[in-house]
């Protein structure tokens, strides 16, 4: 076997053993069991926002409407985000009070019902609501100097704006799990083919 085959031979078992190297170098990615503490506990604060309006002008709002809202910060356990801000959680409205004569104001009661993340329900809990203003004070004066003035009196629509923070806390314990990302291969450079000149 002259010079050049040997230079042959030795350059497929380099670029044979770096190839193998190569594919060695890449493990699959490891999946960390939960571990102890690894759990969003119930009582958790989730803070949330609203993402419609709710308002009781136009008398539409009625007892049992679904509304949305947002989570408005990370939620974090062992120093990872869980529940990412902007991830979706809905509501229902619970009480509605129209305004109305002698100086009635509107009311919105409300309760958080739960986060949707990654196409699973998170239990939330929370209450929260909002009345008008009451016209009592300008029915009592219309009273005073004229009986039937009152009666046409009223007070102020309830209102909640989109972006008005709702408190809401966890309302079940969730087991957590964590993907640990593969790190990136490492990258081996193909061997040069040695060369050689015949003696």
């Amino acid at each position: 076997m002259n010079t050049l085959q040997v230079a042959a031979a030795i350059a497929a078992v380099l670029v044979g053993g770096a190839a193998q190297a190569q594919t060695m170098a890449q493990p699959a990615v490891a999946v960390v069991a939960p571990a102890s503490g690894s759990v969003l506990r119930v009582g958790s604060e989730v803070p949330l926002k609203l993402s419609e309006e709710l308002t009781t002008k136009g008398k539409k709002l009625k007892t049992g409407y679904r509304f949305h809202l947002e989570v408005a910060e990370n939620v974090l356990v062992d120093g990872r985000v869980v529940i990412p801000a902007g991830t979706p959680a809905f509501g229902e409205v619970t009480d509605v009070r129209n305004k109305g004569m002698w100086g009635k104001s509107g009311h919105i009661h409300a309760r958080v019902l739960y986060a949707l993340v990654n196409g699973r329900q998170i239990r939330l809990t929370g209450n929260f609501d909002d009345k008008g203003v009451t016209g009592t004070a300008g029915v009592v004066g219309a009273v005073a100097f004229v009986p039937v003035a009152g009666f046409f009196m009223t007070g102020t629509s309830a209102k909640l704006a989109v972006g008005t923070p709702v408190k809401s806390f966890v309302d079940e314990d969730v087991p957590l799990s964590f993907s640990a990302a593969a790190p990136p291969a490492m990258e081996v450079p193909a061997a040069k083919p040695a060369t050689g000149t015949a003696q």
